[in-house]
């Protein structure tokens, strides 16, 4: 190989944050009261890009509320192709703790739009309340299954899809913009911190999360696979007002971060697009928080004395003694 000279160094392509000609899988698309939730952001965001969306969730009608939406902002059709569709069992909801149903949603990918480029694995519960002492074991397997147990099975059928399509690559495996698909898992700040006091499988699942990420891009970079995870921190989603969160409780997470400001869905679609994207084709195995800088320092409330700099009379007192 001769060596580079300014006769033969040629500048790399400028990757985009284009999808276009590309097929996601949501999963968790749908969104309570219409509102705009991690999954839903996501798809919409994604087709935005220009990729054709997969929708999935629980429950089909909200799936199918997500679709109505990115047809109504982007059209219909696409190339030829639905631009987002629905995927459900007669019916039922897409359950991602059903192996049956993960093969059905990928098989219908291809059946329709012949690839899948991206994964996005956004199914997730809080499960339940509780501690090691005193946690229901029934829910605290119900959380680990869907929580965990739902991203691999829907990775199983995701990933060799993938890898049906060409990898883009430049000569001698230099430079290139695109591999063969991504893989994006939602996790959360409480699977990096430890979450909250009363709650063991929430944080404990979303952990498990954190490190299959890393497993799974260590396990299929060499295939052209990148994977990657969103850690979101304390967004403000249809799933949080459904709950009957108050004002007061409202404003008390939004005061637990660097930012002091609110986050939402569109936050963590916007994180999810980019590692969906070529812009990320150097990317994988990395854990993104999207938390306002919650996970960054130490939040002191307004309150409290924040340690600034020692008095001087400490100071004195921390001095040694002088020796005779």
């Amino acid at each position: 190989m001769s060596p580079l000279t300014n006769d033969n160094y040629t500048s790399p392509p400028r990757p985009t944050l284009s999808l276009v000609g590309k097929v996601a899988l949501v999963t968790g698309s749908g969104s309570s009261l219409g509102g705009i939730g991690n999954g839903r952001a996501s798809a919409i965001l994604l087709a935005e890009v220009g990729a054709h969306v997969v929708c999935l969730d629980i429950q089909p009608q909200l799936a199918r509320e997500t679709v109505e939406m990115i047809h109504s902002e982007f059209g219909s059709h696409r190339d030829g192709l639905p631009t987002a569709i629905s995927v459900s069992v007669e019916g039922a909801g897409m359950d991602v703790t059903k192996e049956e149903d993960c093969k059905r949603a990928v098989e219908e990918c291809l059946s329709v739009f012949g690839r899948l480029d991206v994964l996005v694995n956004n199914v997730g519960v809080s499960g339940p309340i509780g501690t090691a002492i005193d946690v229901d074991p029934k829910g605290w397997a119900r959380g680990l299954e869907v929580n965990v147990t739902g991203m691999m099975l829907m990775a199983k059928y995701a990933i060799p899809a993938m890898l049906r399509n060409d990898v883009r690559r430049g000569e001698e495996g230099f430079g290139g913009t695109s591999l063969r698909g991504s893989v994006v898992n939602i996790a959360s700040v409480a699977g990096l911190q430890g979450g909250t006091p009363n709650r063991l499988l929430y944080p404990t699942s979303k952990g498990a999360v954190v490190n299959m990420t890393r497993a799974m891009a260590n396990q299929h970079a060499a295939q052209g696979i990148r994977v990657n995870c969103v850690c979101p921190g304390m967004v403000f989603t249809p799933m949080m007002y459904a709950r009957g969160m108050s004002q007061e409780e409202r404003e008390n997470r939004r005061k637990r971060s660097l930012l002091q400001t609110e986050g939402n869905g569109w936050d963590t679609g916007c994180s999810v697009r980019f590692l969906a994207s070529d812009q990320a084709r150097w990317i994988t195995g990395a854990i993104l928080p999207v938390d306002a800088g919650a996970t960054a320092a130490i939040i002191y409330p307004k309150n409290e004395r924040v340690p600034t700099r020692v008095s001087e009379s400490e100071s004195a007192s921390n001095k040694p003694e002088a020796k005779l």
